[in-house]
């Protein structure tokens, strides 16, 4: 019982002594008197605001939405020449409307090339040098 006391205090010890500002688990710690205070912040305010009236419409409509969006991301701009000719050469027109959509939908058809396609299309670039065939199997 003796030793377990004697063990018990001296690690009480042991970790009291991490408390200190001296010996072995010294560190710099920020002084606490150094932080001043700021000011604090002041919401201007803003007279074109009125506060709304209990039942009528809400003021927030798809007006305030689109501006919102334009603001964020621009308005509609004009392609350019080059942009445009590349959209038509890829086929913009012909493009299924909603194609975005339906492209996660479960019953869109997908077929399995296989872990040799796969592989084709995984392979490193280089100029092929160092390619041979493989027995089939």
């Amino acid at each position: 019982m003796r030793k377990v006391s004697v063990a018990a205090s001296l690690g009480l010890m042991v970790t009291l002594s991490a408390c200190g500002s001296s010996g072995l688990f010294n560190r710099s710690r920020p002084d606490e008197f150094a932080v001043s205070r700021q000011a604090p912040l002041v919401i201007p305010p803003d007279f074109a605001l009125i506060p709304p009236v209990p039942g009528a419409a809400p003021t927030a409509t798809a007006e305030s939405s689109r501006q919102a969006m334009e603001a964020m991301f621009g308005g509609p701009a004009q392609r350019s020449a080059s942009e445009s000719a590349a959209l038509g050469t890829a086929g913009r027109d012909a493009a299924a409307p909603g194609i975005r959509s339906s492209v996660g939908d479960p019953n869109t058809n997908v077929v399995e090339k296989g872990a040799t396609t796969r592989d084709i299309i995984a392979a490193p670039e280089g100029d092929g040098q160092f390619a041979r065939a493989a027995a089939g199997k």
